[in-house]
């Protein structure tokens, strides 16, 4: 089955046996009628599993190419999951140029917990050898990466992972399946913040991990239902119509991305954009090997990195709306050193280039012109 195709059937059922939907209903229920102790339809308390989480769940192992497929309450939620499988000692090689929820999470839950974090620069994959030793347990990628757009290559770190019997997890929020699949590069784990492209109309907040391997699929399972983090059958429901339109939408955010991209590369007020389609981008040649297109992701700078510069851009911006999050179908633009990068101390979040004049663009699905124009008049 093509991945158009699974976007909508891909791990779904024939159509409902009792009335015929073609949907997956919202069974909005929190338990299950049983016939004897244990004796029930595969179905028994709606935190250990829902017919319309599952349902979910199969669909989005189906377009990750995986086996196993779990849908938690927010990104950050599946993130943890993640991580609660390490124990005390254990230790994490990361990306340092990453979500700041993430950053958070590692450096002031988990490290609490004794579990200890690299962050480095991983555009080369020999960087993580220096790192490795007898407590490394994981490595964990973003790639493109949050907001700098670096692309890391995943089957090289793949390699790495696998000489040195280490996990290796992959963020693929910002690409989606659409774009890339890491599990046919070799990833362990994908993770994803579904409340972004694979929703796609920001009206749910969801997280998923898609695996192969069976004893860790089970490990998270347990997780899942030990801790809690579930979504509701609403939001499986709103999130299954997400997905049957990825396909069509990241078509469009990539040609508007395109758009947009190159419409600031050219302008004269603009010292760097980020956007991995870009021939100059330094690792633009690993982009087109790993990924179909480049997505609706773009952060840019302006000449003489001026903070008060960037502020008022992003406030006289009337198509793009100033917000949090990214991947819906409507643009938005945000400050990532004051927003999604706060919990990043300012001496780290420069070290990657998160300067206090950049700007992250979430690109999306509206007339190519109209967000052109919006930039040209905001910028000037």
């Amino acid at each position: 089955m093509k991945f158009n195709t699974k976007t909508i059937h891909g791990g779904q059922h024939d159509v409902d046996p009792a009335y015929g939907a073609v949907m997956p209903p919202i069974y909005q229920v929190s338990t299950y009628s049983q016939s004897t102790p244990g004796g029930h339809k595969g179905f028994e308390y709606s935190r250990s599993g829902n017919p319309t989480r599952a349902a979910l769940e199969r669909a989005l192992a189906s377009i990750e190419n995986g086996q196993y497929g779990l849908a938690f309450g927010s990104g950050l939620a599946a993130i943890d999951a993640v991580i609660k499988t390490l124990q005390p000692g254990d230790e994490v090689i990361s990306t340092n140029d990453l979500y700041g929820g993430t950053y958070r999470l590692f450096t002031q839950v988990f490290e609490g917990f004794g579990i200890k974090f690299h962050f480095i620069g991983m555009e080369n994959a020999e960087n993580i050898e220096d790192y490795i030793n007898e407590n490394t347990r994981m490595i964990w990628v973003e790639t493109p990466t949050n907001p700098m757009m670096n692309i890391i290559d995943i089957k090289a770190c793949a390699e790495v992972a696998k000489k040195h019997e280490v996990l290796l997890a992959v963020d693929n929020t910002f690409a989606t399946p659409y774009l890339q699949q890491p599990l046919d590069l070799g990833a362990d784990i994908i993770m994803h913040s579904a409340t972004k492209y694979l929703g796609g109309h920001s009206d749910v907040v969801m997280g998923a991990l898609v695996v192969n391997d069976k004893a860790l699929a089970e490990k998270l399972y347990f997780i899942q239902n030990a801790s809690g983090a579930i979504c509701g059958p609403q939001d499986s429901f709103l999130m299954l119509r997400g997905l049957k339109t990825l396909h069509v939408r990241m078509q469009r955010h990539c040609e508007n991305g395109k758009a947009v991209a190159e419409y600031l590369a050219n302008h004269p007020k603009i010292e760097a954009v980020y956007w991995p389609g870009l021939p100059s981008h330094p690792n633009h040649e690993v982009a087109k090997a790993q990924m179909k297109d480049f997505g609706g992701m773009i952060s840019f700078v302006t000449k003489g990195n001026d903070y008060e510069e960037a502020i008022k851009i992003v406030e006289k911006l009337k198509v793009f709306t100033l917000a949090e999050s990214l991947g819906g179908v409507e643009s938005l633009a945000g400050h990532p050193a004051s927003m999604t990068h706060a919990s990043i101390p300012k001496e780290e979040r420069e070290k990657t280039g998160v300067v206090d004049s950049l700007i992250r663009l979430s690109v999306g699905i509206e007339d190519a012109e109209d967000l052109v124009a919006d930039l040209k008049q905001a910028i000037g």
